[in-house]
């Protein structure tokens, strides 16, 4: 037999109702978030052909399914200076060895079309950073929460390469609030090896993350090598100008010696033809030192020359690459 309800029970059925619709509305707005993010993709991907060059470096950066949608969804476009400069007016002052951008909210992917050869997989290198910024625009705050904490680690714990380094220091001084973001993208594309819950991360966008790491170093090589080069041999002709100018130190001391000896020798052969006599083997002696010396000296100053030649052309060839990313010549690195 049914029973009246009581107060107590209307309101308990009040509350049980409420909570199961406010679960529904909370469920469902998940659902719309995550739906809207598919639609928007869908759109954006609909009567969509990547361009073959897009596509080629999709497939040189072994993409993910996953990370290829990302990166197409964006419509990358691959753009000459002028245009570049257009899309990503901040581009010339990248920080890193990527020279392209990710406009916010999948609103685009730009790169500059590097064609010099020595830089080849520069653009490759920059796809991949630019496709994880915008991944890393889509994650969850769950999922943000628990790649920052890696990445935080991995930078405060055990990160020894020194440019990088120096490149998010920067990044800390000109975008306070990216820095965890860019250790995102430059982790990813710019560093070998990484803790295995990183490694596992990453996964989920490369097929081989080493096929753009890879790259990452080759052309990054051109830049070092040449950087080195120059350092090298600034030390080489600044010990090679210290020894020119202790050897011509030593040159005006034997100089005035010779010329006391040679008044003295003036004096002795007139008056004294035996100390004369005894004289000379030291004056010659003391003539051959010095002939010796400045042979030393042109010796080191023809060194020095050539080695000027040689670094200011590496310096030259350094400069040129720089001139090719577009970059600032003190960075040589969103």
């Amino acid at each position: 037999m049914l029973q009246p309800m009581n107060n107590a029970g209307k309101i308990q059925s009040r509350l049980v109702k409420s909570l199961l619709y406010v679960t529904f509305a909370v469920l469902a707005f998940g659902v719309a978030v995550t739906q809207q993010r598919t639609i928007s993709d869908f759109m954006k991907l609909h009567n969509y052909t990547a361009p073959e060059q897009v596509a080629k470096i999709a497939s040189q950066d072994s993409f993910t399914d996953s990370a290829r949608r990302i990166f197409y969804v964006n419509h990358p476009d691959i753009n000459d200076r002028a245009s570049f400069v257009k899309f990503c007016p901040s581009g010339a002052k990248e920080q890193t060895i990527v020279l392209g951008c990710y406009q916010s909210d999948q609103a685009g992917i730009f790169l500059l079309n590097v064609n010099d050869p020595r830089l080849d997989g520069v653009k490759q290198v920059t796809a991949a950073h630019e496709m994880l910024h915008a991944a890393y625009d889509r994650l969850s705050s769950s999922d943000k929460q628990s790649v920052n904490k890696q990445l935080l680690d991995y930078y405060n714990n055990s990160l020894t390469d020194e440019r990088l380094k120096t490149t998010i220091d920067a990044y800390k001084k000109s975008e306070p609030g990216d820095v965890v973001n860019e250790m995102h993208s430059i982790f990813g594309t710019e560093v070998a090896q990484l803790p295995p819950e990183l490694e596992v991360y990453y996964k989920q966008y490369f097929v081989n993350r080493s096929a753009v790491t890879s790259l990452s170093a080759k052309y990054q090589a051109e830049f070092t090598s040449r950087k080195d080069l120059v350092a090298s041999a600034d030390a080489r002709l600044k010990i090679i100008k210290q020894r020119v100018e202790d050897i011509e130190s030593g040159l005006k001391d034997k100089q005035s010696a010779i010329t006391n000896r040679q008044q003295t020798l003036t004096q002795l052969r007139s008056s004294d033809v035996s100390a004369y006599n005894a004289a000379i083997p030291e004056y010659n002696q003391l003539i051959s030192s010095y002939n010796q010396d400045v042979q030393r000296v042109r010796v080191l100053v023809n060194e020095y020359n050539a080695l000027v030649s040689k670094r200011n052309a590496v310096a030259v060839e350094e400069d040129q690459l720089v001139k090719s990313l577009g970059a600032q010549p003190e960075t040589i690195q969103n």
